[in-house]
């Protein structure tokens, strides 16, 4: 990859981790994964055969409709996943760690723009319309396990902008007690991709209104969309829920790293390499990182939160770095 530029890099880097390959890397770990009855795969490549074949499988420990939910953990998580997957690809680790938790956990899909109800690649259509499957899915949680609020627990679209969208316009504040992003896409310039729509002449212009038309779901996370400003004009958050997002310096996709912070005194940002060298996740391979996920696990649970332990993390294409 010597004779390749630092923006191709980055271009690659982008599309690859947006569209979860099959060339994931493990994450390998120090410290040994929680025990539980369920496997938990710190491994992206755990996704892949699900999320092709099973998109509209749950992942396991997700949607037993009759959990009903613990004194410990009086809340149920709903999962919510990033752009261009499925539940099945996004939630194999992190849907089976949180149930060994002792939480009830609910997955779902959404923004499906084709006709095909397993298609492998969703969570494209337009955010507001998927904001209110965001919406439909937490009220049948709250009426099939009693709880009065739920928790959501997302990655990038599913951090970000679709849960942000729901606790400001849908009236999910009253619903939401914890929002966990990571990774959170609040607006992004995609490695300067995006200036491509601009530096392009005629075609760059074209493209911008093709992918708006097909995928609005992808245009709507750019730094500079009306929804974008519409979601964040006014504030980062909402009063009621507490906020958290956990973010790696690596980024390559949601870009800057630093615009997923959120300014305001209900929310704690959590850079992962904060006292943690060692950890290289960018985009992708933080979605299935044991460290991510600890951190979740802190957030979710703060009474008996306790020192995330750094060990390596790898990032989903070393070469980048």
């Amino acid at each position: 990859m010597a004779g390749i530029s630092r923006l191709g890099k980055r271009v690659l880097a982008a599309v690859a981790a947006a569209l979860t390959v099959t060339i994931g890397a493990a994450t390998p770990s120090a410290a040994a994964p929680v025990k539980g009855p369920l496997p938990v795969p710190w491994d992206l490549r755990a996704g892949i055969v699900p999320g092709l074949v099973g998109a509209e499988q749950a992942p396991p420990g997700a949607n037993d409709w009759h959990c009903k939910p613990s004194a410990r953990h009086p809340r149920p998580v709903v999962l919510v996943n990033p752009t261009v997957t499925t539940q099945a690809l996004a939630f194999q680790a992190g849907s089976p760690f949180l149930k060994n938790q002792g939480f009830c956990v609910f997955t779902f899909n959404f923004g499906n723009v084709t006709q095909i109800p397993g298609f492998p690649i969703q969570a494209l259509g337009d955010i507001r319309q998927s904001g209110r499957k965001l919406a439909a899915t937490v009220d049948r949680v709250l009426a099939a396990t009693g709880a009065s609020q739920v928790d959501l627990v997302g990655q990038s679209q599913g951090a970000g902008i679709l849960p942000d969208y729901y606790l400001k316009f849908l009236g999910g504040a009253k619903k939401v007690h914890t929002k966990v992003g990571i990774s959170p896409s609040r607006g992004t310039t995609l490695s300067d991709m995006v200036w491509m729509r601009t530096l392009i002449p005629v075609i760059g212009p074209f493209g911008e209104q093709t992918i708006r038309f097909l995928t609005p779901g992808l245009t709507q996370q750019e730094y500079d969309d009306k929804l974008i400003r519409q979601v964040y004009g006014n504030g980062d958050t909402v009063p009621g829920p507490q906020y958290y997002a956990i973010v790696t310096k690596y980024d390559e996709v949601v870009t800057p790293y630093d615009t997923q912070f959120y300014d305001a005194p209900n929310a704690t940002n959590w850079l992962v390499q904060d006292g943690c060298a060692l950890d290289h996740s960018e985009h992708a391979s933080i979605l299935y990182s044991q460290r991510a996920w600890w951190y979740v696990l802190n957030a979710l649970d703060p009474a008996t939160a306790s020192p995330v332990p750094c060990f390596y993390v790898a990032p989903f294409l070393p070469y980048v770095r």
